[in-house]
């Protein structure tokens, strides 16, 4: 499907507006998404910027973003597609390899200890 295919209405006529939505998890617990209509052509960033999402956490704008579509990480300056999902990725805090090591190295998780009580 080519550009022009993409963008068309259901009547043929090209669309001038995309309707997006961009999500991000600023810390863990939180979720953030908003839907956007925004003027053809726009890129990944830019829908990012246009949604208010670092406004609303500017700690997710320091350092370059890491963005995707629909769980692919993609460039910044990648154009977007009606319907698209772009997702703001926040770094991680520690590799996870990392962390599981130190928790193997730690004895692992405490474990609960599911036997039934003794009556």
């Amino acid at each position: 499907m080519g550009d022009a295919d993409r963008d068309a209405s259901a009547d043929g006529v090209a669309s001038t507006t995309l309707r997006l939505s961009v999500a991000c998890s600023p810390r863990a617990g939180v979720a953030f998404e908003v839907e956007v209509v925004l003027p053809t052509p726009v890129t990944a960033l830019g829908a990012v910027r246009a949604s208010g999402v670092f406004d609303r956490y500017p700690e997710l704008a320091t350092g370059d973003p890491s963005i995707g579509i629909w769980g692919r990480v993609v460039a910044a300056d990648t154009l977007l597609r009606d319907g698209d999902r772009v997702e703001l990725y926040r770094p991680l805090k520690r590799d996870p390899k990392e962390a599981r090591r130190r928790r193997a190295g730690q004895g692992g998780r405490r474990r609960r200890d599911l036997s039934l009580p003794s009556r």
